[in-house]
């Protein structure tokens, strides 16, 4: 064990230096996968269920930072075991982490949404007689944080949150907020609303919940790109609650693990059910405990029911994917992919999601994620 920990300082230490070191594992690109398109042999530790193989070197990675608090947690895992692979994950957007991953220079990217035919079409430059494919990794709730002080118990509903995001509701003690909150003294303050600067997967997945939800109130496409006029933009999720824990009056979307770290108040949401819905791990999985397989292939992209009535389950969800080259990988990169996604995809990686603010993916879809790994070429 002592040897373990001195590996992983090791690892941890090259880790930092890795983004300017020479060993540079770009995504795909070549049709020659004779040294990495077998299952990774099984080099384990005791300390983890890790399979490392003969990978080694750096392994680049960027995009969605929904995920970025999750990545932390399976990289130091990881690293711990394989301590030759440095995994370097450069948390961003879904949108930055899919044009690196389309121009060669990251061996999988994080997005919140799965990949459109026109970014699938750009991938088919780089994955060599392949494409990208979606690989769900992650799930839970975007959480609607607020501030507003003297006020720590807040209920909305969609229209009511459409129209808050949308300027229309100017005011924290408007009628719609107040009816939604008997006995709930509101200030007569100005709603802050804070939304993502950059295209953002969490800001598409906010929209197609309002979209599926309040579309009379929400007349705008789910796009990466925020469509809404007003408000104020910050970068990054971590952005975004940064502003709202300073900001008095504020509300902003974000995942919850962001709200979790920062003590950030949530609002609970009105589905229709017998009771508002908190955003919690344990009611995000309720709702995508229902999803369905969408893509085809080896994509397994999902569709999520947005409009979910069920009782206890929080409505307003993200998957975050791994967008990855099903084939035409370069030989050189492919097992330290393999390696890393079968650590995420496998036990003891998706159980580090549920105390960090994340929901495992369900079972039967997770069990067709290792397999899809396994395959990767």
């Amino acid at each position: 064990m002592k040897l373990l920990r001195k590996n992983g300082l090791r690892a941890t230490a090259l880790g930092a230096l890795a983004v300017s070191g020479a060993l540079v594992l770009t995504a795909c690109g070549s049709d020659d996968n004779s040294d990495g398109s077998a299952t990774p042999t099984a080099k384990t530790t005791a300390a983890s269920n890790a399979v490392c193989g003969d990978a080694k070197g750096q392994l680049l990675a960027s995009g969605s930072s929904a995920q970025k608090n999750a990545v932390d947690l399976w990289v130091k895992g990881f690293m711990a075991a394989c301590p030759d692979i440095q995994v370097n994950y450069k948390s961003s957007s879904s949108g930055e982490g899919i044009v690196a991953f389309n121009q060669g220079t990251v061996g999988f990217a994080g997005s919140d949404s799965p990949l459109k035919p026109e970014e699938v079409a750009d991938s088919k430059k780089i994955c060599t007689g392949g494409q990208g494919i979606a690989l769900p990794m992650v799930g839970g709730p975007i959480a609607i944080g607020f501030h507003l002080e003297g006020v720590d118990s807040l209920v909305l509903d969609a229209p009511t949150l459409a129209k808050i995001f949308d300027t229309k509701i100017k005011n924290w003690d408007d009628a719609a907020i107040k009816a939604l909150n008997p006995g709930v003294k509101l200030p007569n303050k100005a709603i802050q609303p804070f939304h993502r600067s950059e295209d953002s997967g969490t800001t598409q997945n906010l929209g197609k919940y309002l979209a599926a939800t309040a579309s009379s109130d929400w007349k705008y496409e789910p796009e990466k790109k925020w469509p809404a006029p007003g408000g104020q933009a910050a970068s990054g999720s971590a952005g975004v609650a940064t502003q709202v824990k300073q900001v008095d009056g504020s509300i902003g979307y974000f995942e919850l693990s962001y709200a979790t770290s920062q003590s950030i108040s949530t609002v609970k949401i009105d589905t229709g059910a017998s009771a508002p819905v908190e955003a919690t791990s344990e009611n995000a999985s309720k709702a995508i405990a229902a999803a369905k397989i969408a893509g085809t292939g080896k994509d397994l992209a999902l569709d999520l029911d947005y409009a979910t009535k069920a009782e206890g389950a929080y409505p307003i969800v993200l998957v975050t994917y791994e967008i990855a080259c099903d084939t035409g990988n370069k030989a050189a990169t492919l097992p330290a992919v393999k390696a890393f996604l079968n650590y995420t995809a496998g036990d003891e990686g998706q159980k580090l999601l549920s105390g960090a603010g994340y929901a495992p993916i369900p079972a039967e879809i997770n069990a067709k994620v290792r397999e899809t790994v396994a395959s990767l070429s």
